[in-house]
């Protein structure tokens, strides 16, 4: 993506036996839900199946929506601005799996217990918080102060 775009990201909630899905990249130390970016003309729903296919060869179904967020941060000197569709994802071969191998190199997989999401580095932040209450029944869309981003 390239700075003054805004890019539209479908991410899930898969939780399992060994707790929440988190993602890392390589070589960093923050966690975030899996899936990506939403390709031109493809459904949010559509875009996160196709991403969890990529990233670890298992198909997942998306159930409820749960929240939108919409966030602005700096990486490696690039800006970044996206708005962020969150669904709860089932994924029944997935669950249960004590460890899920990454297809794609520069990601790993790892699972963590809901109950400790304040203890992990999952970006952006807010999920920590958000997620418990949404596996919980409550939709809470999010979207970060535009006026703290100045």
């Amino acid at each position: 993506m390239h700075e003054g775009a805004i890019e539209l990201i479908a991410r899930g909630v898969l939780i399992g036996t060994h707790g929440i899905l988190l993602c890392r990249s390589a070589g960093k130390d923050n966690t975030f839900l899996p899936g990506g970016h939403v390709l031109f003309g493809e459904s949010a729903t559509t875009a996160l199946i196709r991403e969890l296919k990529e990233e670890i060869g298992t198909k997942v179904e998306v159930g409820d929506f749960l929240g939108a967020m919409e966030y602005k941060y700096d990486e490696d000197g690039v800006k970044h601005h996206k708005v962020t569709l969150v669904f709860l994802l089932n994924g029944p071969a997935v669950e249960r799996c004590p460890r899920i191998p990454s297809l794609e190199k520069d990601l790993e997989f790892l699972w963590y217990p809901i109950n400790a999401l304040a203890d992990v580095n999952l970006l952006p932040k807010e999920l920590r918080q958000l997620i418990p209450q949404w596996t919980r029944g409550k939709v809470i869309p999010w979207s970060s102060d535009p006026r703290e981003w100045l």
